[in-house]
């Protein structure tokens, strides 16, 4: 249950603002610090509700109570550090009365808590004997049902699982099949095991489902029950007496056992001791909806991750399930093929829709109706579908349960760029500190560990490996929205519905925490919405609108609590001021016609990222984020200049100005790159630079800009765009490099764009320690032909080379020893790739676009590749990949 996160979060947000804001909450902080005391105690109390089963209604329901009451408690305080904050700022309560129907005070804000603190208290004492009647209430089971007959897709699933099982390793080996819930692994798996292949090659067969409700000794008595007859005194058997008989019966026997449905770690542990190494061939075979899992149990090989169907498929399956052997009616077809494309390639999904349209096979008008609203109709059918995938939901962490659920905030199929998505994380609060770790490098191993359980999908990784664009399943989202609603964690306006004014006003929307709109943000803002709790904004218009100065009332009008504004998809006819008066931003996203960002903004203390777009090629950043305690990420389009703190002649560690939060200024004008500022970023690990690049690279007094970056000792990444508009770019063409130990020293990333250096300079790239991603965009380098030098480029994985004259490049092996990556763009003249880097045998992937004077020699690449992987016999790899762009 989500209202585990719930309280965490408020309890740390309660312990910020007693510790930055102490001079805001004058004269309530023995109020504030009596709350605290109250929160640990819900958090006891929901510690003692996790001993019920998450579908008892009772414990769901109290959940919902200590959210709504925590949710009362936000309200209250928030309320009363806006009215504060701008006391503070005019020095008069009178004048922002207008901003609230009832202004707060000291007193009122006290009689809330002492209500709210009531309230935690009736629910606390009445809660022992319902919880004691509610934990022996039975369990939800698993429905297999829907699963069993999915077959359409999976015969080359099968032959692949059957030939890893059945090869000729002689010590007991795992293969595990991995997925998302409804993919239909236990189908795979009864496949195989019935496969005539594996019923010669295996003399013993067993099969045990562990399922999410895990019992060790009932799992070990069934596997026992396919090895001998039951019998009475089989049932006597304690765990390990059960786990010898086992044992004995596998001695000396080739062997296979399936343990489907296998949820954690602990659960493989527990189970494979009963299972000896004989070193006879014997195998297990998993399946998991956890790639944690598999990978304990066989961290040498990688799983089987069963793919999703394709719309062929799909239409395959929906129709076999409707029909029969008889083929879909020529009317039919179309909506049918609408329906399953809809279905996202989740045979669960299509299965149950099936089991709708056989009882009206006929009937065209059904059809339309299930095609118009896909999602809808799977839903009626919960125990299919939905409870099947929220048993994943369920099983989370509390840590994770509101970063899942977040996905609901996206429209469906959004592709979700993971910088945005970690930065909305930390503003939300869903990242609480742990050690020394950053909160963004925390965020990025919760979407792992939300990817290991097959929860979210990965679109596309970035050159580093990590994970860069990810989407979740359909189905998937519709669990998000269905938790999200009952938890009032969002609230959706979706796409082409008009909403009149009684439903924006409505009660559901006023007491939702999050607020996403999918459709006509205009259209939205007229209709005067009242959302006073909302603490999240976010738009993501079909289209780019324009939203011009009458409409920015709305900000401070309707939003006045609200944490995060994401408006980064609407375009702003000027910068609102009325933003900088919403004093609890964490998180803002806006794009417009700005050419100056004010240093008002600079009032926003809770302030930790600012995303900028601007039609503009320059931008003056006015705001002073060296006083932002909180601040992290400086996100712009253009090239900006900033303001730094007034020079001083030296800057240390005592200095208060110092901002070790700051990780992140992209992207600033190279005359921005003083000491004075720089010097006062010290965590920064993300910068970005574009303009004339002479500026950055010109030496004065025996120093140049560029020597301030090489102080950056926390730089991962680091961007160089020369921008010499309006001008040529040969006017701004860059002579050389600085040398290599004036780089900042842990530099891992590197991307250069027009610099039009001689090939001769790569000399000094090839010397940077810790380089693994080299970025050459277009005409970084210029020149006829590149020659690498020796010894360099140690630790390289990933090269792109675009845009550029280049006709010989000249390399063997030893030159990138590492790489593993290379994407070559529009260079037309190279004549090939060089052959030498077959040798690399790191190399997995080369991407050719728009060269297609070197797609010979990539083949031949390819062909050296594929003989040295037969001669390996390497099972373990998927081998090297060539892509061509566009395809022959």
């Amino acid at each position: 249950m989500a209202a585990d996160a719930v309280v965490d979060f408020a309890s740390e947000n309660l312990k910020q603002l007693l510790l930055y804001k102490s001079d805001l909450i004058c004269g309530i902080e023995d109020q504030l610090d009596s709350l605290c005391k109250e929160l640990n105690l819900m958090k006891a109390f929901l510690k003692d509700l996790k001993e019920i089963h998450s579908d008892n209604k009772y414990a769901r329901e109290l959940a919902r109570q200590i959210t709504h009451v925590v949710y009362e408690a936000e309200d209250a305080i928030d309320t009363f550090v806006l009215a504060a904050a701008m006391q503070k700022e005019r020095n008069t309560l009178s004048r922002i009365f207008h901003l609230f129907d009832d202004p707060p005070n000291l007193q009122s804000v006290a009689k809330a808590i002492e209500s709210i603190k009531f309230d935690v208290n009736r629910i606390y004492d009445n809660k022992r004997p319902r919880i004691e009647a509610a934990v022996s209430s039975p369990s939800h089971g698993w429905n297999l049902v829907a699963e069993e007959e999915n077959v359409v897709g999976f015969d080359e699933e099968a032959r692949q699982v059957v030939g890893r099982l059945t090869n000729v390793t002689e010590s007991l080996g795992v293969v595990s099949i991995v997925g998302m819930g409804g993919l239909g692994k236990t189908t795979l798996a009864k496949m195989v095991y019935c496969d005539p292949a594996i019923q010669a090659h295996f003399s013993v067969h067993a099969w045990g489902c562990v399922s999410q409700e895990y019992r060790r000794k009932e799992v070990l008595l069934t596997i026992l029950g396919f090895l001998m007859r039951s019998s009475d005194q089989t049932s006597k058997m304690n765990e390990e007496m059960i786990t010898e008989e086992i044992c004995k019966h596998l001695k000396k026997k080739r062997y296979l056992i399936v343990l489907d449905d296998l949820w954690t770690t602990d659960a493989w542990n527990d189970l494979k001791t009963a299972f000896p190494n004989l070193d006879c061939g014997s195998r297990i075979l998993l399946t998991t909806r956890n790639t944690e899992v598999a990978l304990l149990a066989n961290p040498n090989t990688p799983p089987h991750h069963l793919r999703f169907l394709n719309q062929d498929e799909s239409f395959e399956l929906l129709s076999a399930k409707v029909f029969g052997r008889k083929s879909c009616p020529l009317e039919l077809a179309e909506l049918g093929k609408t329906i399953a494309k809809k279905c996202d390639g989740l045979p669960l999904a299509i299965v149950v829709l099936a089991g709708l349209l056989k009882k009206n096979n006929k009937i065209r008008y059904f059809w339309e109706k299930v095609a118009e609203s896909v999602d809808s109709y799977v839903a009626r059918d919960p125990d299919q579908c939905l409870d099947v995938l929220a048993f994943s939901y369920k099983h989370l962490p509390d840590h994770l349960k509101l970063c899942f659920i977040y996905f609901g905030a996206f429209p469906e199929d959004f592709l979700i760029p993971v910088s945005k998505l970690v930065m909305l994380w930390v503003a939300e609060g869903f990242i609480q500190q742990n050690g020394q770790e950053s909160l963004e490098d925390l965020a990025e191993e919760y979407l792992e560990d939300l990817v290991q359980r097959n929860l979210i999908l990965i679109d596309k990784k970035g050159a580093n490996g990590r994970i860069k664009t990810c989407r979740v399943h359909s189905m998937l989202h519709d669990l998000c929205l269905q938790e999200a609603a009952e938890e009032k964690f969002l609230h959706v306006i979706k796409r082409n519905i008009q909403y009149p004014s009684s439903v924006i006003k409505s009660e559901s929307l006023y007491h939702h925490r999050r607020l996403c709109v999918h459709s006509d943000v205009l259209n939205f803002i007229y209709s005067k919405p009242s959302c006073p709790r909302v603490r999240s904004f976010l738009c993501f218009p079909s289209e780019e609108m324009e939203f011009s100065r009458e409409h920015t009332s709305f900000f401070h009008e309707t939003l006045k609590l609200v944490r995060v504004l994401d408006m980064g998809s609407l375009k702003l006819s000027h910068f609102p001021a009325e933003i900088t008066q919403l004093v609890h931003l964490r998180y803002i996203s806006i794009f417009g016609k700005f050419k100056v960002l004010p240093p008002s903004i600079s009032k926003l203390w809770s302030l930790q990222s600012l995303i900028i777009k601007t039609t503009w090629r320059d931008l003056d950043v006015q705001v002073d984020i060296w006083k932002m305690s909180q601040f992290r990420h400086l996100h712009t389009n253009a090239s900006s200049r900033l303001h730094g703190p007034q020079a001083k002649t030296r800057v240390d560690n005592e200095d208060p100005l110092v901002q070790g939060n700051i990780q992140t200024i992209s992207t600033i004008s190279p005359d921005s790159c003083t000491e004075n500022i720089l010097a006062r970023t010290p965590g920064l690990k993300k910068l970005g630079i574009r303009g004339m690049l002479v500026i950055l690279m010109e030496v004065k007094k025996r120093a140049s800009l560029f020597d301030n970056l090489g102080k950056l000792n926390n730089l991962e990444k680091l961007k160089l765009l020369n921008d010499t508009f309006p001008r040529p770019p040969c006017d701004g063409k860059l002579e050389s490099l600085p040398p290599s130990h004036k780089f900042p020293p842990h530099l891992n990333k590197l991307t250069l764009s027009y610099t039009l250096l001689d090939w001769k300079h790569m000399s000094t790239l090839a010397k940077l320690p810790n380089l693994e991603v080299l970025k050459l965009k277009a005409y970084a380098f210029k020149g006829p032909q590149w020659d690498p030098l020796d010894g360099g480029f140690r630790l390289l994985k990933y090269l792109l080379i675009g845009k550029t004259d280049l006709v010989h490049w000249k390399a063997w092996g030893h030159h990138f020893p590492n790489l593993e990556h290379i994407v070559v763009e529009e260079c037309d003249s190279l004549v090939a790739v060089p052959h030498g880097l077959a040798d690399v045998s790191a190399l997995q992937t080369m991407e050719l676009h728009h060269t297609p004077s070197a797609i010979a020699s990539a083949r031949l690449i390819q062909q050296r590749k594929q003989v040295q992987q037969q001669q390996k016999q390497c099972m373990q790899s998927d081998g090297f990949k060539l892509l061509i762009y566009p395809p022959e």
